[in-house]
């Protein structure tokens, strides 16, 4: 019989794991003079700035925990404090393409920029709570399917002509009739620091 503790237990090692997965494991890279703004960039391998006088860009990860206006205070899951200035031009992801006011306390975040003296970085590109997981169905419904995915269960939100399938190397499509249980696939979509699920934008499998 599970013990009084388990389920807290269980929805804490949930939440734990679900934040590693929106903030670690990848490194962004980006279309401005640093790179592109698409989701997917924030899991490419780094390039060089197209803009010669850009030495280089400036990353910062972790979570948010503060904001004064546009600028926010992120703690790096390495320890370090990092301070991001948002601006009119930055782009920003969450789930789709917004802007900063969607940006909030708690989140989980990339950005990318460039380092001002001061230390701050003023980004060009910013992703939210971006997650990129590869795992089995276990549950398929109309407007949700669990994911296992080493060892842990991840909810996955479906939005109806929103979440796109892509099967090989054909275009993505709104058609999720494809998807089967059992199947391994690759989810992208966005963490719900609230409730700890994830709002898919794509699922990918194999042709």
């Amino acid at each position: 019989m599970p013990s009084p503790g388990s389920s807290s237990s269980a929805a804490l090692n949930r939440r734990n794991f679900l934040t590693a997965a929106a903030l670690g494991g990848a490194a962004i890279v980006g279309a401005s003079a640093l790179g592109a703004f698409d989701a997917d960039a924030a899991f490419a391998a780094p390039t060089k700035p197209l803009d010669p006088a850009v030495s280089e860009s400036a990353f910062a990860e972790g979570l948010v925990t503060g904001r004064d206006g546009n600028l926010l205070t992120v703690s790096g899951s390495d320890g370090a404090t990092h301070r991001v200035q948002l601006t009119s031009a930055t782009s920003v992801w969450k789930l789709h393409p917004t802007d900063a006011d969607a940006v909030e306390i708690g989140d989980g975040m990339y950005g990318r920029g460039v380092s001002m003296p001061d230390g701050t970085i003023a980004a060009d590109a910013v992703w939210v709570n971006i997650v990129n997981l590869v795992g089995d169905v276990t549950s398929l419904g109309r407007d949700r399917l669990d994911l296992l995915h080493a060892g842990h269960t991840v909810v996955g939100r479906i939005a109806r002509g929103s979440t796109v399938a892509r099967v090989g190397d054909r275009a993505p499509s709104t058609d999720l009739s494809v998807l089967r249980l059992g199947q391994q696939v690759q989810l992208l979509g966005a963490w719900r620091p609230a409730d700890d699920s994830v709002d898919v934008a794509r699922i990918s499998m194999a042709g």
